[in-house]
């Protein structure tokens, strides 16, 4: 029995070996999806809620979510890298 856990701690994982390229890079596909689909959802909020809620009509609406999405543009877009 100790012969099986000597052999197992001799392939153990060393903290920091392990490739993490694709969690990289799905993380950052998690973040722009989330960020975006934010911004989007909020647009077509907007939209629905001037239209009918508030009956400002579908042009106050288009307007409404047209300006929170060129807004929501600037403030999420990615910065440059240092």
């Amino acid at each position: 029995m100790s012969d099986q856990h000597a052999d197992h701690a001799e392939h153990a994982y060393v903290h920091g070996t392990m490739e993490i390229s694709e969690q990289v890079s799905t993380w950052h596909l998690f973040l722009f999806l989330a960020k975006w689909g934010s911004l989007a959802t909020a647009a077509i909020l907007v939209l629905l809620t001037v239209w009918f809620a508030v009956g400002a009509g579908f042009m106050a609406g288009a307007i409404s979510a047209a300006v929170l999405c060129v807004a929501g543009f600037f403030a999420l877009r990615s910065k440059p890298a240092h």
